[in-house]
């Protein structure tokens, strides 16, 4: 009971034990479980089923003796019970009445509502009880494990990495944070590409985010990517600091609101992400081929060999990498362009790192995506401008 760190570490050990395990946790999500090996199932289908239930839960108003004579009543006869997360979650008199019955056949505890216990404690004397004085972290191993802990994620908050343990944002275990890493990047550069996208860079206050995937759609726990989406739309604009504790209320606090859709479509479920879109709607675009036909500024990204790509843009497709600068032309499809644009970045000393066209038609229009390893002068972009078969341009800075 209790799917965090500590319950899922216990599963990948039962697991080595060869025991079939199954996890109740509201807040965990599927797909972390099942790459552990674990089936999440309903609290009812927990206690009904399981020969042992080890607890690894908070002690909070929901959880406040959640194991009580009405519990005991429908658990396996013979269910032995573990507890190393809060005294509060077992009613203890109600235990002692199901140890003594015989439907808790053992009980281990390490943790009790009154610490330490009453000497007189009918639960602590009790024969088939095994009690411990709250010693879960107490080792030397576990001190020292800690410490450590402690000191990366302190490093890591001071290089502006995402922290998995802070204590004032939703848990976002180590396992889903290290798969989601490429896509928390890409979710940031999106935001990043919309808001240089926009006439003016301000003024927007809707933002439609689609997730297409794989996997079923209610085991992406979207809370992190859209901080980073939201952290790359109002950072380049604003003195606002944005991260995973601030996020939403920074959204509301100016004024945007972002509204998400999760979509499965045919791709691989090995990872958690095909791609992400991002629509920013009622705002001019200072690049009109970013628009979509429905009027919204329209980007949609992927990862690709672990590196954030920008797949579209409005109703081009281009599947550029968005690791450095990036110029976007809209052009008239035709031979020579690549050469008199690489030769006007050359004349000024610009390195491209990759070049990519996507078009219409053949013939017809076309958006030329340049990587470039310097910054562009004004002058040099200007000359970009100039070429007759060059519609519009626009320099961004993911």
């Amino acid at each position: 009971m209790g799917f965090g760190k500590v319950g899922s570490e216990v599963a990948r050990r039962a697991k080595g034990l060869g025991m079939h395990v199954i996890a109740h946790d509201p807040y965990a999500a599927a797909d972390r479980a099942r790459g552990v090996g674990v089936e999440l199932v309903s609290f009812e289908q927990a206690i009904t089923t399981a020969d042992f239930i080890s607890l690894h839960m908070p002690l909070t108003p929901a959880t406040s003796k959640l194991f009580n004579d009405e519990t005991f009543a429908k658990v396996k006869k013979g269910v032995r019970i573990v507890n190393v997360a809060r005294g509060g979650v077992i009613d203890e008199d109600a235990l002692v009445r199901a140890l003594d019955t015989g439907v808790v056949a053992q009980a281990a505890l390490d943790v009790f509502t009154e610490e330490p216990p009453p000497k007189d404690s009918k639960l602590v004397q009790h024969e088939n009880v095994i009690v411990t004085p709250h010693l879960g972290a107490s080792t030397k191993e576990a001190q020292e494990g800690v410490a450590i802990e402690i000191a990366e994620a302190v490093v890591g908050a001071l290089k502006g990495e995402l922290s998995a343990t802070a204590v004032n944002a939703p848990m976002v275990p180590p396992e889903v944070l290290s798969e989601l890493a490429p896509y928390v990047a890409l979710a940031e550069k999106l935001g990043k590409l919309g808001v240089q996208l926009v006439a003016g860079g301000s003024g927007i206050t809707l933002v439609k985010v689609v997730y297409k995937t794989g996997r079923d759609s209610d085991d992406l726990d979207t809370r992190l990517l859209r901080a980073m989406i939201t952290k790359g739309i109002i950072e380049p604009i604003s003195a606002s600091i944005v991260n995973l504790v601030n996020a939403d209320f920074t959204a509301k606090q100016k004024g945007l609101r972002i509204s998400e859709e999760r979509v499965v479509v045919d791709s691989s479920p090995e990872f958690p992400l095909d791609s992400i879109e991002v629509h920013l709607s009622g705002v001019e675009s200072k690049f009109t081929s970013s628009v979509s036909e429905n009027g919204d500024i329209s980007i949609e990204g992927k990862v690709k060999y672990g590196v954030p790509y920008l797949r579209c843009v409005g109703g081009f497709d281009v599947d550029v990498s968005l690791e450095g600068n990036l110029i976007l032309c809209r052009q008239v499809d035709q031979p020579g362009m690549i050469g008199r644009v690489g030769n006007i970045l050359a004349e000024q000393n610009v390195n491209v790192s990759f070049m990519s066209v996507g078009r219409t038609a053949q013939r017809k229009k076309a958006i030329m995506a340049i990587g470039v390893d310097e910054e562009p002068n004004k002058d040099t972009l200007n000359k970009i401008g100039q070429v007759p078969a060059i519609e519009e341009f626009v320099f961004l800075k993911p």
